[in-house]
């Protein structure tokens, strides 16, 4: 495959891991490469060795086409930005900055995220409600619930499972394609197994699992039946859809009756959709590298640096970025952006903060889950979510509810923010979070027990006081 990029090479070192990135480069060259057949398990047992006295039966093999690399385009001037200012975009491009655009709710919000991350995990809420929240401000948690599913929205895989502006059906026809041709999403299912859950929903409308039959085998939850295998499958390729949930259980409906017909097709290839995928990435990005233009959507590296030069993008350099970054040409040119700054807690699958990797880049903060942790193990608690205020990542919070009071099992605050003369501005931020959180999930008392480090302890108690 021709990579006849600038700056491919640096997205390639990006990548990191040269087993990954060996088995897509085999994957680009199929059944012109020594393995043979391109199929991943296949390659795994793959082996280079030196010419033996089979060689010969190579020679009838066609002879892989040599081309000229073709001359690349003229690269457009960089842009210099600072660490901060690169910050700035981000929050920005987030909606994290300036009044909350409550005239537009929660469909515009969605509309500018292009994705928002479901996740069953319901602490103060679920991560859905707690985006909007983030950005709207004290949204009824019912009315955020009824704007996702209101008909305009559809749930698929995206950067994980994520509630989308129902306009970007037409954007993930090359991975319903993908999962197609696999014949298989998580769990295995039998062909008849399939064709007897469409037939079923093409008959009776839209069903859950549990109406289908049932979604568990084991009382764990990867443990799926095989309907709900095929139903899932379904959903992947496209044979299924799902524009709404009842009880948190996806309701599986038929995408001729519940998408609209005008976005309902396949007609884009795989390089279309990747490339408008590319740029809604760039645009609720900021400014972004190709890691992270990969990240937003799922989409891999290397197909985000051999498509980066049909995209538009203009080339950026962050100070004190190791890697080339990119932004929509618009973000750039309407300036720096001024307005206020949210102070909220985010959930851990917030867009702003769901790449790890990025997350540390701009905001200093290495976040990581620990829900999934054993007890024993958690440094931070089941689900600490990080706290915004005046742009910056201040602290992690790991909250709770009982007999009304919203609790503060841990608050960690970040070093540079624990220094004697920032504790005061800092305490009274995580005390203003937790106070508007604390009045939308309806507690009316706050408490917390543990903080560290331990001089940040006094501090924040009195501005709790």
């Amino acid at each position: 495959k021709d990579l006849p990029l600038a700056g491919a090479h640096e997205l390639v070192e990006d990548c990191g891991h040269e087993d990954w990135l060996l088995e897509t480069v085999l994957d680009d060259i199929g059944t012109a490469g020594a393995c043979g057949p391109s199929s991943r398990h296949r390659r795994r047992g793959c082996r280079l060795s030196a010419p033996s006295a089979n060689a010969g039966r190579l020679a009838s093999a066609p002879t892989p086409t040599i081309r000229p690399m073709p001359r690349p385009p003229a690269a457009a001037p960089t842009v210099e930005l600072s660490a901060d200012e690169a910050r700035r975009f981000a929050l920005a491009a987030q909606h994290l900055v300036g009044s909350p655009d409550r005239r537009a709710g929660v469909a515009g919000m969605l509309a500018s995220l292009r994705a928002v991350q479901l996740d069953t995990i319901s602490v103060l809420a679920r991560s859905h409600e707690l985006v909007a929240y983030a950005r709207l401000g004290a949204v009824g948690r019912t009315k955020i619930d009824a704007a996702y599913w209101s008909g305009e929205a559809f749930e698929y895989w995206a950067h994980a499972a994520c509630v989308m502006p129902i306009s970007q059906w037409p954007l993930f026809a090359f991975r319903r394609r993908r999962f197609l041709h696999r014949a298989k999403h998580w769990s295995e299912h039998s062909a008849a197994a399939a064709k007897a859950v469409l037939k079923q929903v093409r008959a009776e409308g839209p069903l859950t699992a549990t109406d289908l039959g049932g979604a568990k085998k084991t009382a764990e939850w990867w443990g799926w039946s095989e309907v709900k295998s095929a139903a899932e499958f379904l959903l992947a390729s496209g044979q299924l859809t799902c524009t709404r949930r009842v009880g948190w259980r996806r309701v599986y409906d038929l995408p001729e009756r519940a998408i609209p017909a005008d976005v309902l097709h396949d007609n884009l290839d795989d390089d279309e959709c990747l490339v408008a995928l590319i740029q809604l990435a760039a645009t609720c990005l900021g400014v972004a590298t190709g890691s992270d233009l990969a990240d937003y959507f799922r989409l891999k590296k290397l197909d985000v640096a051999r498509l980066l030069p049909q995209t538009g993008l203009v080339p950026v350099r962050v100070r004190g970025w190791t890697a080339p970054a990119w932004a929509q040409a618009s973000t750039l040119e309407h300036g720096l952006p001024r307005g206020r700054h949210r102070t909220t807690l985010l959930s851990p699958f917030d867009s702003l903060v769901w790449d790890r990797a990025r997350t540390a880049r701009i905001f200093g903060l290495d976040h990581r889950l620990e829900a999934y942790v054993p007890k024993p193990l958690r440094q931070h608690g089941y689900f600490s979510m990080p706290a915004l205020a005046g742009g910056q990542l201040i602290a992690r919070v790991d909250p709770a509810r009982a007999n009304g009071t919203l609790i503060a099992r841990q608050v960690t605050v970040i070093p540079e923010h624990a220094t004697a003369a920032r504790l005061p501005a800092t305490s009274a931020a995580i005390r203003d979070a937790l106070t508007e959180a604390a009045s939308w999930v309806g507690c009316s008392a706050i408490a917390i027990e543990r903080v560290s480090p331990e001089s940040a302890v006094d501090p924040l108690r009195r501005a709790v006081a």
